[in-house]
């Protein structure tokens, strides 16, 4: 694996969404789940993410306010 974990924070690198940032919900064989401040939830290659050296609290169920404030707090 590429060190990331649920929770971690993460800059999507390729695709439309390349550049914004993103919390990794769940973790697949080689696909993690992802949702952003302007990303809606969707599975991602983990080739295509950056780890950051932040994580945050974050459930399964997390609605999409709750992530855009988890990703606003510094």
């Amino acid at each position: 694996m590429t060190g990331i974990s649920t929770g971690m924070v993460c800059i999507k690198t390729a695709g439309k969404d390349a550049g914004q940032r993103v919390v990794v919900i769940e973790l697949d064989k080689g696909h993690a789940i992802i949702e952003g401040a302007k990303i809606k939830r969707k599975k991602c290659s983990l080739r295509h993410l950056f780890p950051t050296n932040k994580k945050v609290p974050v459930s399964k169920t997390a609605k999409h306010v709750e992530i855009k404030a988890l990703l606003s707090e510094k």
